[in-house]
């Protein structure tokens, strides 16, 4: 007899057909495969006794601290450590129990039922601007169009065209001087039907220059401001668009100064979770959710939204991260904009374990490969 230890994010049922386990059997055991680490903030201290001997019960375990049984404190923050049948299970029981668990048990519900697998794709980005925060990314008139047209044949699925720069400490431009970048390169798309070739993004908050990018071929609005325009929701939602909405605090003039949170995760999910709302009521279906990488954020903050990805997958929509070249980077490994693929596909990658489902990136072909790779590991079982 030999033991080989196994990594832990092996596919499931491609294991257990491996051993002819029988399909109604694989159902039911790939529940049992996968552990779930879930930090519960300020749970009250009854609650936690019962939600504690609730876990036992069924071979998960709830962490807490050493005089929580005698309920000294009001709250306290706890670990729940389960796997998703265990978290099935725990939802059923405090569906019926008092101290705020009927809502943990909703919690635990959406946890275990929203996680899709979905294979990640990458979004090429294509700036028609002057200022763009790495050199490599401007084009204009039918140059941005022959790249366009090369980054598709790279394996793009998605382009992203932008004409107002988001760096850091940039201000914003006239609409009229946004449209007259874009309008020249949306016409040559529109006219060579190249989006029926990949599907096209427009990063913009102006509603008229939406407007103008939907009405030929675009599909997808990038709104770094999350939809704080009534107009651009309307826009939106008259030509059926997919929309990203990004969290940033503050605006790209003043985010980076001293960026400050009492917690990054849960105020972005408050964030999330009220723009949807806000999505839904103009009617818009398609969301995508982009955590905002480098948008009032620090290095830890930026860490932490990656590290814990998936916890915003309970919102059931498509993830977007876009961590290319930023000085995130540079902060973790001095270089310059030029020398940081490395680091971007580091991150990228990163993301992708935890989650994400679109790479909006400025390297696509490296970024293509590397999640061929990524993605042979899934296909090899034992």
């Amino acid at each position: 007899m030999k033991i080989i230890k196994l990594n832990a994010n092996t596919a499931p049922l491609a294991l257990l057909a491996k051993i002819g386990s029988t399909k109604a059997g694989n159902m039911i055991m790939q529940d049992k495969m996968k552990i779930n680490l879930l930090y519960i903030k300020d749970l009250r201290t009854p609650a936690a006794n019962i939600l504690k001997q609730d876990a036992l019960s069924i071979g998960a375990e709830l962490a807490v601290e050493k005089d929580t049984i005698l309920c000294k404190g009001e709250k306290i923050d706890a670990v729940l450590i389960a796997n998703d049948k265990q978290l099935k299970i725990l939802a059923e029981k405090e569906k019926i129990q008092p101290f705020g668990l009927k809502n943990l048990a909703e919690e635990l519900t959406v946890i275990v039922s929203k996680a899709k697998s979905i294979t990640p794709q990458v979004m090429g980005i294509i700036n028609a601007t002057e200022d763009s925060f790495y050199q490599e990314s401007r084009f204009q008139g039918k140059e941005a169009v022959s790249k366009i047209e090369s980054v598709i044949e790279e394996g793009a699925k998605i382009i992203d065209l932008g004409a107002v720069s988001s760096r850091p400490g940039s201000k914003p431009i006239p609409e009229s001087v946004e449209l007259a970048r874009l309008s020249p390169i949306i016409d040559m798309i529109y006219d060579q039907k190249l989006y029926e070739k990949a599907a096209f993004s427009l990063d913009s908050y102006r509603p008229y220059v939406l407007e103008y990018a939907l009405d030929r071929g675009f599909s997808i609005v990038n709104d770094i401001t999350g939809l704080a325009s009534d107009e651009v929701a309307r826009v939106a939602s008259k030509y059926d668009a997919r929309v990203v909405l990004m969290h940033m605090q503050g605006n790209p003039t003043d985010m980076q100064k001293e960026p400050q949170y009492e917690n990054v995760i849960l105020e972005i999910e408050a964030f999330f979770s009220q723009r949807i709302e806000k999505a839904k009521s103009f009617g818009i279906k398609d969301i995508i959710l982009d955590v905002g990488i480098g948008f009032g954020k620090t290095v830890p903050h930026n860490l932490l939204l990656i590290k814990h990805l998936a916890h915003f997958q309970k919102f059931g929509y498509e993830l977007l991260i876009g961590a290319s070249r930023k000085s995130l980077i540079d902060k973790l490994s001095p270089s310059s904009v030029d020398e940081r693929l490395a680091g971007t596909l580091a991150l990228h990658l990163k993301s992708v374990e935890d989650g994400a489902t679109i790479l909006r990136c400025h390297d696509v072909k490296e970024h293509v490969q590397a999640l061929k790779i990524y993605n042979a590991f899934e296909e090899v079982v034992l």
